[in-house]
């Protein structure tokens, strides 16, 4: 383990950002204090410190080995071209880049852009590598910010941009006419750092963490007759765990399942005859 703390980079704003601290309040990785203006945060983990930074900055924190890990969507890594490793795909800021067009212009494929169209984007390079790939020449037009209004605006015949709900598009009156790739919330490591011991600590937890998600512990008495029968139906990660209560012959039995089937297992279970089952919330599965 080093023995400074390290460095682990999370979005300071935009989509990311609050899912971001939901995920590591989750696990425990907490700032100690919180001020918008503040940059670099201590956290409950002495061996990590959070530096807030525009998730576009990102992989280039990460790359430059300083910042040894950070949290930032696919997009930003692709776009960026850093030299870092995607350790874990996160799920949430999930989406598709995509490539939209005015409803009223008629355009439902790429294919019908005109030669030259102009086509506002953050995704400079995803455009350009994009669109040299299909053989279409457009005009890329870069765009720091907001760029669905700009085809409204006469500004931009198209865009290229991350679309999650179709919402904001459909506000603005603009369709998707293609899909450039799927995207979501990264953890990534400097590839010097992937065997890191506080990376793969905090890889471990992260894993543990969605490993428990629709995951129920189950905890119940099953008398002795019936304890083949009980173990026949109950599903298990290994196999349920049994253990002889001190008195008559009941015995304790307790298993992960899957929440999903909890109401019809919890069925055929007191019909089999099982007493006393007791469900409760799994934090973390370190598996």
């Amino acid at each position: 383990m080093e023995s400074q703390p390290i460095l682990l980079a999370i979005p300071s704003k935009g989509r990311l950002q609050e899912p971001t601290l939901e995920l590591l309040d989750a696990i425990g990785l907490r700032p100690l204090s919180y001020d918008e203006r503040a940059l670099v945060l201590q956290t409950t983990w002495s061996d990590i410190y959070l530096i807030r930074a525009r998730p576009e900055d990102i992989p280039y924190l990460v790359e430059s080995g300083r910042v040894r890990a950070g949290i930032t969507g696919h997009d930003y890594v692709v776009e960026s071209g850093s030299n870092v490793l995607e350790a874990l795909d996160l799920k949430f800021g999930a989406g598709r880049l995509v490539i939209a067009a005015p409803k009223s212009g008629g355009i439902r494929s790429v294919d019908e852009l005109p030669e030259g169209a102009r086509v506002a984007t953050k995704y400079v390079n995803i455009a350009r590598r994009y669109f040299a790939g299909i053989g279409k020449v457009v005009k890329i037009i870069k765009v720091t910010g907001s760029v669905e209004v700009l085809p409204k605006l006469g500004i931009a015949d198209a865009i290229l941009d991350v679309m999650s709900t179709g919402t904001t598009l459909e506000i603005h009156g603009l369709t998707p006419v293609a899909t450039v790739m799927e995207t979501s919330a990264r953890l990534i490591v400097h590839p010097d750092y992937a065997n890191n011991e506080t990376i793969n600590k905090l890889v471990t937890y992260l894993r543990g963490y969605y490993a428990a998600q629709g995951r129920k512990m189950v905890f119940m008495h099953v008398p002795l007759s019936k304890l083949e029968e009980v173990l026949a139906i109950l599903p298990a990660m290994e196999a349920p765990s049994v253990t002889k209560l001190a008195r008559g012959d009941m015995y304790e039995v307790f298993s992960v399942v899957p929440e999903q089937i909890l109401p019809d297992l919890v069925v055929k279970l007191k019909r089999v005859g099982v007493k006393d089952i007791v469900v409760m919330s799994i934090e973390k599965l370190i598996m």
